[in-house]
């Protein structure tokens, strides 16, 4: 199926909200805080482009929660139309954009141009926030621990809560997806 196809099958960014069963309160949160710069020559650029965005995503993942709302921010300065596709009923288009080649790992924000073209994708985290990611799941006891469950369950936790709370996440995500645009715009 081609891109257009996929954007078009879409759910508009405010139903997928509103029908958020998970990080929905956490998802506001961010977006609510997150203060995005003034770059108004990026802007006007990513403007002329009028480009579109499908954004592959679930509710109950803690890295969309957190990319989503930055998105959206940069969605409104550049007056980018965003739609959300969600990845467990839609693998044909997740598996076009594996992380590493193998792992259907989201946020995938897909950018495509007028004529549905894709201009370049972006996820499904920051450089520096995988650093953080890797370093706490670096830290846990063997999957064949007794311990691991539980630890795991922790990590995620404290990602989570990161993710809410530390600015420094929001601007690397941020500088991440400007990077990836500036280079394609």
């Amino acid at each position: 199926m081609a891109l257009d196809q996929w954007y078009d099958q879409a759910i508009v960014t405010e139903t997928y909200i509103e029908g958020m069963a998970q990080h929905k309160e956490n998802l506001q949160k961010v977006y609510n805080k997150f203060q995005i710069p003034e770059d108004n020559d990026f802007f006007r650029r990513l403007e002329a482009r009028s480009l579109r965005v499908i954004a592959i995503t679930e509710d109950w993942c803690g890295d969309a929660m957190m990319n989503i709302p930055i998105l959206l921010h940069l969605a409104e300065k550049s007056h980018m139309q965003v739609r959300m596709i969600l990845r467990d009923s839609n693998l044909e288009l997740m598996d076009q954009y594996l992380t590493n080649g193998r792992s259907r790992s989201i946020p995938i924000f897909i950018f495509i141009d007028e004529n549905g073209q894709e201009v370049t994708y972006w996820g499904p985290r920051a450089e520096a926030v995988q650093n953080e990611v890797d370093q706490l799941m670096d830290s846990l006891p063997d999957k064949d621990s007794p311990e691991y469950d539980a630890a795991f369950k922790e990590a995620i936790k404290t990602l989570t809560a990161r993710f809410v709370t530390e600015e420094k996440f929001w601007q690397e995500t941020y500088e991440s997806i400007k990077g990836k645009l500036e280079k394609n715009i």
